[in-house]
């Protein structure tokens, strides 16, 4: 009897969510280590992109062999979100992603160790391996641990964190480089981020040893690696790949190049760059907060939460075309005022982005769906970096770059329009 007892409780152990429900401030608390975490992850991520001016002058590096550069993250991250998102929902949150951001951590850093481009292109591959589990475990564990009507603020608080990840290295970045050289920048933007992980590990570990009761189980997906493809075939799938697709596109334009092109192309100072490059990403911090925050109170209100998600991703989409303008008027001002808009509006749709898949989604396959999500957003990432660093070194204009993020923002509009609307199911 007690064999059979501990076999229960051995397989409540492998199947249970890491946090203790009944304890608010400990999902609140999560939801902190979700935001932080997403913060040094693009600090990973967008330290390239900082220090790309410097390093164009410095390696006397082409603004196309840079686009190839800033894109061979997405190399390794892309492919791998749906293989990701797998794997979360069969070993969990917290390992999952506690590895994938060790990983992350260290090849960031490796690249200070780089002698050449190819020494650059594989620390940067290496960097998109290890935070290809982050976005779906965010996901997942939104998911899991938090109620419908929370989706939204819960959503926009880790979301916040690339923001703020963003404007920080952006506001700071320059500044450091100008101190203390790219090399030794990326050594201290990968590692020092490595005492995230106390937090994380220790503090869920200790929380996985309190009592079963009150415990929420977490769904077990049953879904193969070869399957999770396939959810790509049911039309709201297919919808939220090729909208999150275009959103991203745009999100990564702008991560990739505005560095650049607000040192090269506008001219703008060191301090001026540093400014210009921190508003944008704290007013959209602020925006993206506020964003899930009123979605979750229509949706606390009775309103179709499906409707409601679209609505604040569509209106943010439509705003974001204001990136078009930008590449055309010759008021270096104007242009940074329209690209702020832009990124504003991009902000409105972001919370509600990620809420919308796990509405329309079973649970269990949550982090499956937010995988596929992520691929396709990251094949925009792929393409973004390198077509428009090739596009500015062909016609020394951002301009037609631009002009293309406005038409793939338009497709992305058409796609969370019509084509998402019924549940993704797995039978």
């Amino acid at each position: 009897m007690a064999s059979i007892q501990s076999e229960k409780i051995d397989k409540s152990l492998d199947s249970r969510p890491e946090i203790d429900l009944r304890n608010s401030w400990q999902r609140w608390f999560l939801a902190c280590l979700l935001n932080s975490g997403l913060l040094f992850c693009y600090i990973h991520r967008s330290a390239l992109s900082v220090a790309a001016p410097y390093m164009i002058i410095e390696l006397n590096i082409t603004k196309d062999v840079m686009g190839v550069l800033l894109s061979a993250f997405f190399w390794s991250y892309a492919f791998l979100q749906t293989p990701a998102g797998w794997v979360v929902d069969r070993l969990g949150v917290r390992r999952t992603y506690a590895l994938g951001y060790l990983l992350g951590s260290v090849a960031a850093a490796a690249a200070g160790l780089a002698t050449n481009t190819w020494a650059l292109i594989s620390a940067r591959m290496s960097l998109g391996i290890g935070q290809s589990a982050i976005f779906p475990a965010s996901s997942r564990a939104t998911a899991n641990w938090f109620k419908e009507r929370e989706r939204g603020l819960v959503t926009a608080l880790y979301l916040a964190g690339n923001r703020l990840g963003q404007a920080l290295i952006n506001g700071v970045g320059p500044l450091l480089l100008k101190t203390v050289g790219w090399k030794m920048f990326f050594f201290a933007s990968g590692l020092i981020p490595l005492l995230w992980l106390l937090p994380w590990v220790f503090f869920l570990r200790r929380w996985d040893g309190t009592a079963q009761t009150g415990r929420q189980t977490a769904e077990k997906s049953e879904v193969s690696i070869f399957e999770s493809f396939g959810l790509l075939k049911q039309r709201s799938g297919l919808g939220i790949f090729l909208g999150f697709f275009a959103y991203d596109y745009v999100w990564f334009l702008y991560l990739s190049w505005l560095p650049t092109y607000l040192r090269v192309d506008l001219g703008f100072s060191e301090k001026e760059m540093a400014v210009f490059g921190f508003v944008p990403y704290i007013l959209g911090l602020i925006i993206s907060l506020f964003s899930g925050v009123l979605s979750d109170w229509f949706v606390r209100r009775g309103y179709d939460e499906v409707r409601v998600r679209k609505s604040f991703i569509i209106t943010g989409l439509a705003i974001a075309c204001l990136i078009v303008p930008a590449g055309i008027v010759d008021d270096r001002m104007t242009a940074v005022y329209l690209m702020t808009i832009s990124l504003c509006g991009l902000n409105v749709c972001a919370p509600n982005t990620w809420s919308l898949t796990q509405v329309v989604c079973e649970k269990r396959i949550v982090g499956t769906m937010a995988g596929n999500q992520n691929f396709g957003g990251n094949v925009g990432g792929i393409i973004a970096p390198a077509l428009s660093g090739y596009i500015a070194h062909k016609t020394h204009s951002f301009s037609l770059a631009f002009w293309i993020a406005g038409l793939i923002l338009v497709i992305g509009i058409v796609s969370y329009s019509f084509l998402v609307s019924k549940k993704v199911t797995h039978t």
